[in-house]
């Protein structure tokens, strides 16, 4: 039985192992590692720092399906909204640009439920709070180091985190890189941004007309939602929440600061745009250092090759471009990979 890590808990990672295992079964033991406390990356659904049951999605905020993608990734669309994970957006989104004929869809528990959904579909032993550190060729073996000490041994190792935590990793990744391999892991760009969530308590109304906006006459705020009217699941005994997305020159003007400093830029500014709003109960500030790819890694469609004995693969949406089926796409592309490799 091949032993497979898959570093990273987001939508590809988490797709990437559920795949392996339809296609595998038994033949194949999935071990699945992320930094973070919780799974999702940017698709993750946070919790209210105060203990509610409040929740909002500080990511990843709706997916859109074009016709092409609807139809060539139309099982995996049917499967989520036959599970109840997806399902139509229904609400108004002002300032909303779809290309004709798409399609837009929303996740009633919020985007973390469908990684979960994958992962509980991937049979998958799942290890949160392992940041690798390091990768080392051992013979026909990968020896893999945490942050918190310690290393394990796998026969295939997929990395999925954003691609500049790629390249600081330690140990032989950065013999195998050719030149030309390097020049393209190092053209990959993102965007940065802040989101914040406001949570209020639940005899707050908020009288908002719509779902989301998409703000145009603001340099700090480029989009606000009303989460659970987006959602369309309103949560028993709980209030609203409203997420703030900020522009993306702000986030990269503020990159460097701490989030403590910069929530109340961000805070005066939506008092401008939404006068009126009522006193939250508690507020969440995330700052996305590696927030969407704007240049994607050229010439590797969906997945890099570094080595392929033992096999070594990353891959994301910084191999395509940032949304959900850029994701499936890349994992569908490693999976063929791996099925070459270990059926």
């Amino acid at each position: 039985m091949s032993r497979v890590l898959i570093v990273g808990a987001g939508l590809t990672g988490s797709l990437c192992a559920c795949l392996l295992r339809r296609a595998l079964q038994t033949d194949v033991q999935i071990v699945l590692w992320d930094k973070a406390r919780g799974t999702g990356g940017r698709m993750s659904t946070s919790r209210a720092p105060s203990a509610t049951s409040h929740s909002a999605d500080l990511g990843a905020q709706y997916i859109s399906a074009t016709p092409a993608y609807a139809r060539s990734h139309h099982s995996f669309y049917s499967e989520l909204l036959s599970a109840g994970v997806l399902q139509p957006l229904s609400c108004l989104i002002e300032g909303l640009k779809d290309k004709e004929g798409t399609k837009n869809y929303v996740t009633p528990l919020g985007t973390g439920s469908i990684i979960k959904y994958f992962l509980s579909q991937s049979g998958a032993d799942l290890f949160l709070e392992h940041h690798v550190t390091g990768l080392y060729r051992r013979g026909a073996s990968w020896e893999v180091e945490r942050k918190a000490g310690g290393s394990e041994m796998f026969d295939v190792v997929v990395l999925t985190m954003p691609v500049p935590q790629i390249l600081q990793l330690q140990g032989d990744l950065g013999q195998l890189l050719s030149v030309q391999q390097r020049q393209q892991l190092e053209g990959v760009i993102y965007s940065s941004r802040f989101a914040l969530a406001l949570f209020f308590s639940p005899d707050t109304v908020l009288n908002i007309p719509w779902g989301a906006k998409y703000v145009t006459d603001s340099s700090c705020i480029r989009y606000i939602a009303v989460d659970s009217k987006k959602r369309n699941a309103a949560a028993p005994g709980t209030g609203p929440s409203l997420v703030v997305h900020t522009s993306v020159p702000f986030g990269l003007e503020h990159l460097e600061q701490d989030k403590e400093d910069v929530q109340p830029i961000i805070l005066q500014e939506l008092h401008r745009l939404v006068p009126g709003l009522p006193q939250p109960i508690s507020i969440k500030c995330q700052k996305w250092r590696y927030s969407q790819v704007q240049t994607s890694v050229p010439d590797c469609p969906g997945h890099m090759t570094i080595l392929d004995k033992p096999l070594l693969i990353c891959g994301g949406d910084a191999f395509i471009h940032s949304n959900f089926d850029g994701c499936v796409e890349s994992a569908l592309s490693m999976l063929r990979v791996l099925k070459a490799k270990l059926s």
